[in-house]
């Protein structure tokens, strides 16, 4: 009787293990939007302690006031979402189609292709931005919205090609067969087959682009100029003062808005996601 309880109570010990170790891990990855949150709800003598607190003693909504007023959040939150969610739209739109051709046309081509994804990835920003920056100035697309959603289309694409691959190769060919004997062409194979079962590799996708964007801050700091087109990540920077002094309390204040649209759309596609992957495994 030793034998199997001392079984259990190791595979208990091993779960516990397990339990522990995920906590551990959320707690590190909460702790900096934790202590965001915190700072922003500070008073400004709360925040010139030399012995900083967890939680504010004294909240106040000061901070979120003051922001407001410095800067307009508003505008370049809507600038933000309309950058990050037309980018992510069309870069999952062109990476659908170019995924599925990818792995059902086997060539030297897609080869090449999928191996020069790969490698502009780890091209940095920097030796793209004058190229980039010259042809979008001859195209007359400086210091726009919609050259900067250009940009980020470009940039996002390789990855989501990369990503939308390995789901394309999920989805089993003897249904694309059997839509094909039915009489359905390629277009409507994809479009009726193919995509409803790639439903968690698009919202992931998804997801995935609309971060990047909603976050990117290099190109849009080159690219755009008029204050009216700034975005999020532009504007906070207009918090630093002019000899690198933080308005520390206004700045997390600010910066605790800007994370919450990401939240809430990663809050809003995961019940999807976790819907999506259930309905592909009841198909199966």
């Amino acid at each position: 009787m030793s034998g199997p309880t001392s079984l259990r109570t190791r595979r208990a010990a091993g779960r516990t293990g397990q339990y522990l170790a995920l906590l551990a891990y959320l707690v590190f990855l909460a702790f900096p939007l934790v202590w965001l949150v915190s700072t922003a709800f500070k008073s400004p003598q709360e925040l010139g302690r030399i012995d900083p607190t967890w939680i504010p003693q004294d909240p106040t909504l000061e901070n979120f006031r003051a922001a407001f007023d410095a800067q307009p959040l508003l505008r370049s939150a809507g600038n933000s979402l309309l950058v990050a969610g037309s980018a992510a739209l069309i870069a999952v739109a062109l990476a659908v189609p170019a995924a599925y051709a990818m792995v059902r046309k086997r060539s030297k081509i897609t080869t090449a292709a999928t191996g020069w994804i790969l490698v502009s990835q780890m091209f940095p920003f920097v030796l793209i931005i004058i190229p980039l920056f010259m042809l979008l100035k001859e195209a007359r697309m400086i210091d726009s919205l919609a050259g900067l959603v250009l940009v980020y289309v470009v940039w996002n694409l390789p990855f989501s090609l990369w990503m939308l691959q390995g789901y394309v190769k999920a989805v089993p060919v003897s249904l694309e067969e059997a839509a094909a004997v039915d009489g359905a062409g390629r277009l409507r194979t994809l479009v009726s087959v193919v995509l409803p079962l790639l439903t968690p590799g698009l919202v992931a996708t998804l997801m995935f682009s609309f971060v990047t964007a909603w976050n990117e801050f290099f190109f849009a700091l080159v690219l755009l100029k008029s204050p009216e087109n700034q975005t999020m990540s532009v504007i906070l920077t207009q918090f630093l003062g002019a000899e690198g002094v933080v308005d520390l309390g206004p700045l997390a204040a600010a910066a605790t808005l800007a994370t919450i649209p990401s939240l809430l759309f990663f809050a809003l596609l995961q019940r999807r996601l976790v819907s999506g992957m259930l309905a592909g495994a009841v198909k199966g």
